[in-house]
């Protein structure tokens, strides 16, 4: 039975007909289960991901106006359930939480008032935190996804806690090339990279970002709009980063834009045989936008085939199956995330907020938003609920 002060339904934004308006639907609130929390929402963020699925339609699978795609990896809230083997939990009722979750899992996606999640899905803000609940927001899908790609796609170890990479070997000084580091994901990704002593990082993002990113960690940066980028990279390469002749000259890329045209195409000029290349799924081959049909790939050896050198290692990232990690899954959000963000090794996004006179106005003028590419250097946020419940 539903206890008195928590709802029996709430309301979540949805995807109902891809390329179509999202809906606010009415869904039952799931008490928890066995090592689950019930948590009430009230900020989640909008992230490209959201774009792909109401406009692309991405793995959408059976979406229909009776069987809604709910919307949504983030979330931040408070705790007001706990479910039985609580007492092992790192959370408690009235805790502030917030989480990176699967979208489209009716009972956990962000776009709604309360989700049911399991506890290792959450990370708790602690209350003599000086972060408020919407900057932590930005922090947990962009976070996983940094760690992720690092740790699968580029087979870089991340050792918890944290101690220097293996320099003997010769790995931390080898280069990383982040293209899109002023991007959700890139940010935190040169800022792992910093933090694990990985020293050689070289980041690609438009001018006006290069101080920020200095300061988070990147070595060197470069102007992707800036005419013969791709050469200037390889100019400093050749010079700076060398590993001594064998090898490829950049060892390890990641791709956190993954568009066929504006990242992937200069990456075929830059990666070589025994180059490991993490690109963001999915390839966006034409952006959703006003008048054009959105074009994604989710297979990378399907994108420009042809071009890429013989022994490059190609690898889509696909940061839902981080979990697959049984340390990660363990400690990542509850452990992790947290203290990286307590000890400011990790400097939240900067955020948008997205105002609205209604949950499902600010969720659409977040995906216009997306859809403009109206974004640079920041995330959107916006609150959920309307008022508490």
């Amino acid at each position: 039975m539903t206890p008195p002060s928590i709802p029996t339904t709430h309301l979540a934004v949805a995807v109902t007909t891809p390329g179509q308006p999202l809906h606010l639907v009415r869904r039952p609130t799931t008490l928890p289960s066995l090592s689950e929390a019930l948590i009430h929402v009230t900020w989640t963020g909008s992230s490209p991901i959201d774009l792909h699925r109401a406009d692309g339609g991405l793995l959408l699978g059976d979406t229909t106006p009776t069987n809604p795609f709910i919307l949504g990896c983030t979330f931040g809230g408070t705790v007001v359930a706990l479910g039985s083997n609580s007492s092992s939990s790192h959370l408690a009722v009235g805790d502030t939480v917030y989480g990176f979750v699967q979208d489209g899992a009716e009972q956990e996606a962000g776009y709604q008032e309360y989700v049911t999640v399991p506890t290792w899905k959450v990370s708790k803000l602690p209350s003599s935190s000086p972060l408020s609940l919407q900057e932590a927001v930005t922090v947990p899908g962009n976070l996983v996804t940094a760690m992720h790609v690092v740790t699968e796609d580029l087979g870089l170890a991340l050792p918890w806690p944290v101690t220097p990479p293996p320099t003997a070997a010769g790995v931390a000084g080898e280069g990383i090339l982040v293209w899109g580091a002023a991007s959700g994901v890139g940010m935190y990704v040169v800022q792992v990279l910093r933090h694990w002593g990985y020293g050689n990082v070289l980041a690609v993002a438009s001018a006006r970002h290069h101080g920020m990113l200095k300061e988070l960690g990147a070595r060197v940066c470069f102007d992707y709009r800036k005419e013969g980028v791709v050469e200037e990279i390889l100019g400093y390469v050749e010079k700076s980063v060398g590993n001594g002749g064998s090898g490829p000259k950049v060892p390890f890329i990641v791709d956190c834009i993954g568009s066929t045209e504006g990242t992937l195409r200069p990456l075929t000029k830059i990666a070589e045989p025994g180059s490991k290349v993490g690109v963001m799924l999915p390839v966006i081959n034409v952006h959703a936008g006003q008048g054009q049909e959105p074009d994604l790939e989710m297979d990378v050896s399907k994108v420009l085939p042809g071009e890429w050198k013989e022994g490059v290692e190609l690898k889509g990232t696909r940061t839902f199956f981080y979990a697959k990690n049984e340390f990660f899954k363990n400690h990542l959000q509850p452990e992790i995330v947290p203290a990286l963000l307590e000890q400011g090794v990790i400097q939240p996004n900067k955020q948008r907020i997205v105002e609205g006179k209604t949950m499902l106005e600010r969720a659409q003028n977040a995906l216009n938003l997306l859809r403009d590419q109206a974004v640079s250097g920041e995330k959107l946020v916006w609150r959920v609920a309307d008022e508490a419940n």
